[in-house]
């Protein structure tokens, strides 16, 4: 068992270095590697198509070098072996090697009776995504995708498995949460949406303004000083301390609380001088300019917006709706934004490349932190949509501006 273990965890990690010579890049292989050792972690909590002999250095219940060892194996080897083997093929690949090895390995693993149909959901769900998240990412590829997979693998970090690790080393447990009532549960996520929503916003001010992804090692091209980045210099890693706060609080654990408050100190003294070097070296003035301006932990009241930078939002005099949000709008003096009537358009249209919903609420980022915030939740890609539909259908349908609504 002993050796089985060494073989597990020793020959993928001797096959990655072996590949170097192919592939000498880092961001992807390490993304790839995250996203298949949370997805690995997870499906085997959620399923029992596998079971793992009760060895010492196990992680709630799988022996850890196996676990690392099969992250490497559906990660960065595949993602570093791109140019020689399709994805399609590497997926068969993978697929006949667990199909042989999975029961060479008992009895450090005990295959359940479904455990092949656990390894096609598991290359499914947990490979093919972390292969596209490494691709993408090493080839500089489908930036929305790769950023929105990127969300998605740190919500399971920040949200599941660093909880987990802090659980089983510490104290607090799920259970403390999953015991709550529907209407508690309820509660929690609507304040794990609030916390979240300037991280969210972030990232798409860092795809669509900075023409990159929040992993350090793609990041974006152009500073970013728009959307959550007006208010606040660090808006992810603040929602990510309060959402591991949060979790905390919930399920009791003291041990994720003083983590969270040690990754805060981490960003603020090890990370922070390293970020602000790294900026001030590839934005020079503009990124000192801001930071004169724009703090770590401590958002600003209204919008900081560099230099003489204004945005023009047009909306339909002729549209009671419309005419009432242009009022609200003027009423508050928004930060550099330039109202205009409209003419030619069928909704209300901000810059050239948002209308409607989208293009009011990018309006209310220029006002204050709490109308900013309205307007990052209404561009949320799901709330945005359902936002869109309600206004059509009850509020300003679609009209070429300058017809009264009564006549459409």
């Amino acid at each position: 068992m002993i050796v089985a273990r060494y073989l597990c965890l020793g020959v993928p990690v001797i096959a990655v270095l072996g590949c170097r010579f192919l592939d000498r890049s880092v961001a992807g292989p390490f993304l790839a590697f995250v996203a298949a050792a949370i997805g690995i972690a997870g499906l085997d909590a959620a399923t029992g198509f596998y079971r793992f002999a009760d060895v010492d250095g196990s992680f709630q219940g799988m022996p850890v070098d196996l676990w690392i060892g099969w992250a490497v194996l559906w990660g960065p080897l595949p993602v570093m072996l791109r140019r020689v083997l399709p994805l399609p093929v590497m997926l068969g690949l993978l697929l006949w090697v667990d199909l042989v090895a999975m029961p060479a390995l008992d009895p450090l693993v005990r295959l359940g009776p479904s455990w092949v149909w656990g390894e096609v959901l598991g290359l499914l769900v947990v490979a093919l995504p972390a292969q596209l998240l490494g691709r993408w990412t090493a080839d500089r590829r489908r930036l929305g995708g790769r950023a929105m997979l990127q969300v998605t693998v740190f919500a399971g970090l920040t949200l599941w498995l660093v909880p987990t690790v802090a659980f089983t080393l510490g104290d607090g447990s799920w259970g403390r949460l999953t015991g709550m009532p529907p209407v508690w549960l309820f509660g929690v996520a609507q304040v794990a949406l609030v916390i979240a929503i300037p991280a969210l916003a972030a990232v798409r001010e860092f795809v669509t303004a900075g023409g990159g992804t929040p992993f350090p090692w793609d990041p974006p091209v152009r500073l970013v000083t728009s959307g959550p980045y007006a208010y606040l210099a660090n808006p992810m890693q603040v929602s990510a301390t309060m959402l591991l706060l949060l979790i905390a609080a919930v399920t009791g654990s003291v041990t994720l609380a003083v983590g969270a408050g040690l990754a805060a100190l981490f960003s603020v003294f090890v990370a922070g001088p390293h970020e602000t070097n790294d900026m001030r070296t590839r934005h020079a003035g503009n990124w000192v300019q801001y930071r004169l301006h724009v703090r770590d932990w401590r958002p600003r009241v209204r919008p900081y917006v560099p230099g003489t930078t204004e945005a023009r939002l047009w909306l339909d005099d002729d549209c009671g709706p419309c005419s009432a949000v242009a009022g609200f709008l003027r009423r508050r003096t928004p930060v550099s934004l330039v109202l205009l009537p409209a003419s030619g358009i069928t909704r209300a249209r901000y810059e050239e490349s948002l209308s409607g919903v989208a293009a009011v609420a990018a309006g209310l980022e220029r006002v204050n932190l709490g109308w900013a915030y309205a307007g990052w939740f209404l561009r949320l890609p799901v709330i945005g949509w359902l936002a869109q539909v309600v206004v059509d259908a009850l509020i300003a349908p679609p009209h070429l501006a300058g017809t009264d609504l009564a006549d459409t």
